[in-house]
């Protein structure tokens, strides 16, 4: 899934002047990123003309990798299909496309949840390989489900965390609502968890940072400033990492220039101690109906920690880098089986949210 990345440049390096001269060619500004961040995240609207197109608008708040949104929506007559857009594939982080599965299922389960505030109840069931997720939807009773209110509000806040943990009640009912069949998930919050997980986080980073092609993957899905962000309506927000604004012309120079190993050592080292915990998710299976069930217990687990105000992100690079994987499921006692997600938990500010594709883009009609 989305990985931070670190080129930090501040106004007091750029100097003052040079600096204003940067952010004068970005276009857009960071309010209108705002403006238009907000509108894609407005509350479910349960008497919309037409309810298709308002599901389908909450589906896609899900979480997914790199924020490539690799899902297209089909209308049936009964109901809503869900399918993979390969084209939005990461094949260099993501080579058997499990985080692809994994986050058609983040959507399949927004959808899922919202549906009974719009009426309707709905049924989950997945073809060969994935290839197809179809909901069926029927028209009933209202039913509001309460991880509705948290779909828009739902981020990976990749930034230093407070230090302060969750009450015990509180990681019992986000374990609770990620109980998912066939997915185990793991909480571990004492500090030698926490610092164990960070040591193959660093070491996943570290061998992801030495291939050039996963280095320019990641570029090609960050987007450096608002009028880049809002045209393409995806990838990675410079800003929601905690990075500068810059135009389109620099970003790129500067993001090589900053993002070493060294820098991303230091960063994931301070976000990991700050961290309250650590989430592995691990399916029963390593196949992409699996993956699926692992993206709708990652969406449940975010949606129930937004609710209790506690943020997350991924921090996925024990599972991405193969040789990692393999000693990361080795140190969890997992046997065969693979490591699918790991996240971070804690407390901190909201950062700047990323952005959508319009329905219009996703959905056939």
């Amino acid at each position: 899934m989305a990985i931070s990345n670190s080129y930090a440049l501040s106004r007091r390096a750029l100097g003052a002047g040079l600096g204003a001269s940067l952010l004068a060619g970005c276009g857009a500004s960071g309010d209108d990123y705002a403006q238009a961040a907000t509108n894609i995240r407005r509350p479910l609207d349960a008497s919309a003309s037409d309810p298709i197109v308002e599901l389908v608008r909450f589906a896609i708040l899900a979480g997914n990798g790199h924020n490539t949104q690799p899902w297209r929506f089909e209308r049936t007559p009964d109901g809503i299909d869900i399918l993979p857009d390969m084209s939005r594939r990461t094949p260099v982080v993501d080579p058997d496309d499990h985080h692809l599965f994994v986050s058609l299922g983040a959507a399949a389960e927004n959808l899922l949840i919202a549906a009974p505030t719009m009426a309707r109840a709905s049924a989950l069931s997945i073809g060969a390989q994935a290839s197809r997720l179809s909901i069926a939807l029927e028209t009933r009773t209202a039913n509001n489900d309460p991880l509705v209110a948290a779909v828009p509000r739902r981020q990976c806040t990749r930034s230093v965390y407070d230090g302060r943990a969750p009450a015990a009640e509180e990681l019992s009912q986000i374990a609770r609502a990620a109980a998912i069949e066939g997915v185990e998930v793991r909480l571990l919050t004492a500090r030698s968890e926490i610092d164990a997980v960070r040591d193959y986080v660093i070491e996943g980073n570290r061998v992801q940072m030495n291939d050039p092609a996963f280095v320019q993957e990641l570029k090609d899905w960050i987007r450096f400033n608002p009028q880049a962000a809002i045209a393409a309506g995806d990838g990675l927000y410079g800003p929601s990492s905690g990075n500068p604004i810059l135009p389109d012309w620099i970003g790129p120079t500067m993001f090589g220039m900053a993002f070493t190993v060294d820098a991303e050592t230091k960063k994931y080292t301070e976000q990991m101690a700050s961290s309250a915990g650590v989430a592995v998710f691990t399916a029963a299976a390593a196949t992409p109906a699996n993956w699926v069930g692992v993206g709708r217990a990652y969406q449940r687990f975010a949606l129930q920690a937004t609710l209790l105000g506690v943020k997350h992100a991924f921090v996925n690079q024990p599972v991405e880098a193969l040789e990692v994987r393999t000693q990361f499921a080795a140190h969890l006692g997992l046997g065969d089986k693979r490591p699918d997600l790991v996240i971070r938990f804690g407390y901190a500010p909201d950062l700047p949210f990323s952005m959508r594709r319009p329905v219009s883009a996703v959905l056939s009609t």
